[in-house]
């Protein structure tokens, strides 16, 4: 069954520079998934629910205003999970407003922790890599418009591919 995930992809050139960072602390996951704002995890979609799941995707996303984004410094979900991030500042209401939306259709998913939008630098690695990775980016910082949502693939070879882009062109501003 095809896994499918939804985010808000970091745009050039910071997408690179988050996806460098990630890489030289060794995470082996940098070069297989795009830094991204989750908005729906990686799921399983039922292949006939794919096409519905694609104009849910659609219809959430035109009725969302495009917004700004700000990522700003470092954050950790330590010790509950082994996670070092870079932390969403502005842009945060927005991301929830489409993140509820789009586990509302046809696709659900129960979350494990509770919904925060961030961007993974560092996941599942040993404290002195979180630790780097959290002093690395402490004063990283970027703005950028957010114009559309990404529909991923999680393929057999755990690579994040992006199968399609949704432009946010509704007139609410969350």
């Amino acid at each position: 069954m095809p896994v499918h995930g939804v985010a808000v992809t970091i745009p050039e050139p910071w997408g690179s520079r988050l996806q460098a960072a990630r890489r030289d602390v060794g995470d082996p996951m940098a070069e297989a998934i795009p830094p991204h704002v989750t908005l729906l995890p990686p799921t399983a979609v039922e292949p006939e629910a794919v096409d519905d799941f694609v104009r849910h995707l659609g219809d959430v996303c035109a009725g969302v205003a495009p917004f700004d984004m700000v990522l700003s410094g470092t954050g950790t979900f330590r010790p509950v999970s082994p996670v070092v991030f870079v932390q969403v500042s502005r842009g945060i209401a927005a991301c929830e407003v489409l993140e509820a939306a789009v586990r509302s259709g046809p696709v659900t998913r129960v979350l494990e922790f509770p919904y925060h939008p961030h961007v993974t630098i560092a996941h599942h690695l040993g404290d002195d890599e979180l630790d780097r990775a959290f002093e690395d980016l402490a004063d990283f910082r970027c703005e950028f418009a957010v114009g559309t949502v990404e529909l991923y693939l999680h393929d057999s070879d755990g690579v994040w591919r992006a199968v399609r882009s949704f432009d946010l062109t509704g007139t609410t501003i969350a």
